[in-house]
């Protein structure tokens, strides 16, 4: 019984893991209070950042290959953000990274298309140019 019980466990702990596929890379970046850079994406959303401020990450799992995969990074708040985005099973298509001009008020975004065929993880690194400097994301697969 006691075994049966340890892998039970197991079991928990990855189905845990499996549920946990957004993580936010702290470091100096602080949730900004206002508006949304980014706006929800609905179910076929896989990552959602709303508003975050300063440089910061996310990493992920679950790219379904079947499925077109579409990201959107957007700023606000004057300066700019530098996108780096790495797929961990397909590192050949990474997008080139790309920066985006942040304005002072209405947000500007850009959407990059990965196309289909992708799958497992996948991870974004933000640098923003000033503390202050907001920005969100998404990583959506559209049925």
């Amino acid at each position: 019984m006691k075994q049966a019980h340890g892998r039970g466990k197991a079991a928990a702990i990855g189905t845990l893991t499996a549920a946990l596929t957004l993580t936010l890379a702290a470091g100096t970046a602080q949730a900004s209070v206002g508006g949304e850079i980014v706006g929800y994406p609905g179910p076929d959303g896989l990552i959602w950042i709303p508003e975050q401020a300063g440089s910061s990450g996310f990493v992920s799992g679950g790219l379904s290959s079947r499925l077109d995969t579409l990201i959107t990074f957007g700023c606000a708040g004057g300066g700019s953000i530098e996108v780096a985005f790495h797929l961990d099973n397909h590192p050949d298509r990474d997008p080139d990274p790309f920066t985006v001009d942040c304005p002072e008020s209405d947000p500007a975004r850009v959407t990059v298309p990965l196309g289909t065929g992708l799958q497992g993880g996948f991870g974004a690194w933000v640098t923003a140019s000033t503390p202050s400097t907001r920005w969100g994301a998404t990583v959506v697969q559209p049925e």
